[in-house]
């Protein structure tokens, strides 16, 4: 079947840019540096090629020698040939190698796991049990930790004897040293355990999940019947699982374990050894994620003493739980907090009430990339400039000698080595791809590892547009920071039709001067077919400071929505756009921004695609939307106002909803439930749902959705008439056949 599409006759040529080039072919993909993995003399690194672990120079970029390769490497028992990732034990002389990966959630992994020894090329399986999880060196490089069928062992490397620690773990009831679904997603968490410094004890999480309701999801395999995938699931209000914290002792086989308190409707979002090997830091937060205390646990008995607490009137960012360091003084602690309404660097005494702040300023710091504690030198990464980008910096741990290490405009980041003698900035711009370079101590650059010429030359070839920063004031006098992108050919007497592009969750930030990936190149698409593409950050989003970002706390989505109908409603006056002809599409927090907005801006919005969206907080997991909500029970008019089902009456444009059937996280129930809700009302809507397809969609399930949507917004949006001024007649119009 073919379609019509008319477009504006270019004064010269250009080469189109097709759905297929994007998500099929990755014609525009950007070559990227991935993370290093540095090694312990903080001048080489390691990657892995196909499969082989190669050590290369930083300084240089030559290849030092084939550390391991997985295809002369045999002889181990129901070894495959091949490696999917590995690790280094503290000393470097033996490696963890895992292979045939399962995944279990986002992060979670089951693998078959193997221990290579440098020293005598030996390849050894951790288990015979089959795939294992989690497999982690003791700092002594003797043992291996690792969880099977939700217990905690312990290989012993030297006699080759395997130790179960637990045995009471069983699925969907008690985890022992992994993370059950909720921790894992909302706290960023998979391994369960941590070995102490000296070897002598391992600390591990016990989880008794046996009170947590489930959901069950249909997978479709071609079998007579689908498969039922069924894991435990705390909904906002519900029962979370009992979590527990023991230490186990390596040399006397007891397990004890630390006193967290009376109080089991708690979190712990992070253990953490101390330099002492005799001493644990439990962090303990409670249910409404405003108060953090971190308890001193002694690894012996379990006794422990609260030796840091900080309360947040509205939560505490579990951003900040990372950058917890404790310094080998054994005294001093490095922390971020927003305690003075931005995110600061501080350092905590152990055994002092003593907080001296490091950073001070109306700026965020984003990221605590380490400290060289030789030097006493903190590094890290602010919007000291501008919310919409990003300078790395070093500081003294007194607070002194700040110096710039990457200002060049837009977003730079960095990776420190091992010693921090050398450092790679990455940096890149809204219409500029990655560039990296390595750097000395100094600040001298030795060389640029990759500056993406190719990309940019291909930028340059298909005539993208460059994309522009704006600012505006709302009704309610409120500055909200947004982009644009024209179309190809942009005529300011021509009235063009609007996609808004959203995300606006708590924290997040999507206007800033910073590459957007594949993204970029669908905005270019559209722009090339005569959409002017627009994106605004809310209120609630991030690089603002606390009050900015907090102030939609208990009441998500209210602000949020409120500040885009206002951006639509802006983007309407300006002379060049069509207030009749603007839709918006984001997914999950974006998919719920897309439909409250359609709703409660149907005069505002003519069309909107919402993808895997949240569409009653309800139906959402307990850490993520109590942290901001509280529960229903504490917040009913919260959730009710601030909930798409509530208001399924409202519906005036063309609303396109779209999920995947296996989304473990945003669960095909609210997409359900808002199509029973528009039921009931008799309003109209498109739906295309993707059997197996989890909360981000494979290469091909993205391709078919972004057809999809791309047709959509050509029906409803598109049109086929032009608004003009008359001062100027319209340039020849042509008819291009596009093949479906």
């Amino acid at each position: 079947m073919a379609a019509f599409i008319a477009v504006t006759q270019m004064s010269e040529a250009q080469k189109l840019i097709t759905l297929e080039d994007i998500f099929e072919y990755n014609t525009y993909n950007m070559k990227s540096v991935s993370g290093f993995n540095f090694m312990n003399d903080g001048k080489h690194y390691t990657r892995l090629e196909g499969s082989k672990i190669q050590q290369y120079d930083l300084t240089t970029g030559n290849r030092v020698q084939t550390i391991f390769d997985a295809v002369i490497i045999n002889n181990a028992p129901n070894y495959n040939n091949r490696i999917e990732s590995y690790t280094f034990s503290a000393d470097e002389q033996k490696i963890l190698i895992f292979s045939d990966q399962e995944r279990v959630y986002r992060r979670s992994t089951k693998d078959l796991a193997f221990v290579y020894d440098r020293q005598t090329k030996a390849l050894e399986a951790v288990s015979s049990l089959g795939k294992i999880s989690l497999a982690t060196f003791n700092p002594q490089a003797d043992k291996v930790a690792f969880v099977f069928e939700n217990n905690l062992y312990i290989k012993d490397l030297a006699s080759d004897k395997i130790l179960q620690i637990t045995n009471d773990g069983k699925k969907n009831a008690i985890i022992n040293g992994g993370m059950d679904w909720v921790y894992e997603e909302e706290f960023a968490l998979t391994t369960g355990f941590q070995w102490s410094p000296d070897g002598q004890h391992l600390a591990f999480y016990r989880f008794d999940e046996s009170e947590v309701k489930e959901y069950t999801m249909d997978l479709y395999h071609n079998d007579l019947y689908p498969e039922y995938k069924t894991f435990k699931y705390p909904k906002v209000g519900e029962k979370n699982s009992i979590v527990t914290i023991h230490i186990y002792d390596i040399n006397s086989g007891k397990i004890i374990k630390a006193d967290t308190g009376n109080d089991t409707d708690i979190y712990i979002p992070r253990i953490r050894w101390t330099s002492n090997p005799n001493q644990l830091c439990v962090f303990r937060l409670n249910r409404h994620q405003n108060k953090l205390e971190l308890l001193l646990t002694d690894a012996n008995n379990g006794e422990t003493k609260i030796f840091f607490s900080e309360e947040n009137k509205y939560y505490i960012e579990e951003a900040t739980l990372d950058d917890f360091t404790f310094l080998h003084n054994k005294e001093e602690f490095l922390f971020t907090s927003e305690r003075d309404g931005w995110r600061h660097i501080y350092i905590g005494f152990i055994n002092s009430k003593k907080i001296l702040q490091i950073t001070k300023g109306n700026w965020e710091v984003s990221n605590l990339y380490g400290i060289d504690e030789k030097n006493g030198i903190i590094f890290y990464q602010a919007a000291e400039k501008s919310p919409l980008e990003r300078q790395v910096y070093a500081i003294g741990l007194d607070g002194k000698n700040k110096k710039v290490l990457a200002d060049t405009k837009g977003n730079n980041g960095a990776q420190f080595s091992s010693t921090y003698d050398y450092y790679v900035i990455t940096h890149s711009t809204i219409n500029s791809p990655n560039t990296y370079a390595v750097y000395d101590r100094n600040g001298k650059q030795i060389r640029v590892i990759e500056d993406n010429a190719d990309l940019k030359a291909k930028m340059k070839e298909y005539q993208t547009q460059a994309v522009e920063f704006f600012q505006f004031k709302t009704s309610e006098n409120v500055e909200l920071n947004g982009w644009m992108l024209k179309p190809r050919g942009f005529q300011a007497n021509r009235r063009y039709p609007v996609f808004m592009f959203v995300y606006g969750g708590p924290g997040s930030q999507q206007v800033t001067d910073a590459w957007k990936g594949n993204n970029y190149w669908y905005f270019q698409m559209l722009a090339q077919q005569g959409y002017l593409v627009a994106c605004v950050d809310n209120r609630g989003t991030g690089g603002r400071g606390e009050a900015f970002k907090k102030m939609t706390y208990l009441q998500l989505g209210k602000y949020e929505t409120i500040d885009q109908i206002e951006a639509a409603k802006w983007l309407g006056k300006q002379s060049y756009v069509d207030p009749d002809r603007i839709g918006i599409y984001g997914w999950s927090y974006g998919g719920y921004m897309a439909s409250l907005c359609i709703l409660r801006g149907n005069d505002t919005f003519r069309a909107a695609v919402a993808g895997a969206p949240v569409t009653n907080w309800k139906w959402y997991d307990s850490i993520y939307t109590e942290r901001f909500m509280q529960s229903e029970k504490e917040n009913a008019e919260g959730y009710r106002d601030n909930s798409p089902v509530n208001f399924a009456d409202r519906l005036k444009g063309d609303l396109l909803l779209v999920h995947g059937l296996a989304d473990d996280n945003v669960h095909f129930q609210h997409t359900a439930e808002m199509a029973n809700a528009l039921i009931k009302a008799g309003k109209q809507f498109d739906t295309y749902f993707y059997p197996n397809q989890a909360h981000g969609f494979n290469s091909s399930a993205r391709l078919h959705f972004h057809k999809k949507m791309t047709r959509f917004l050509d029906e409803h949006l598109k049109g086929t008439d032009v608004e003009l001024t008359p001062t100027k007649a319209p340039k020849k119009v042509e008819l291009i056949e596009e093949k479906h």
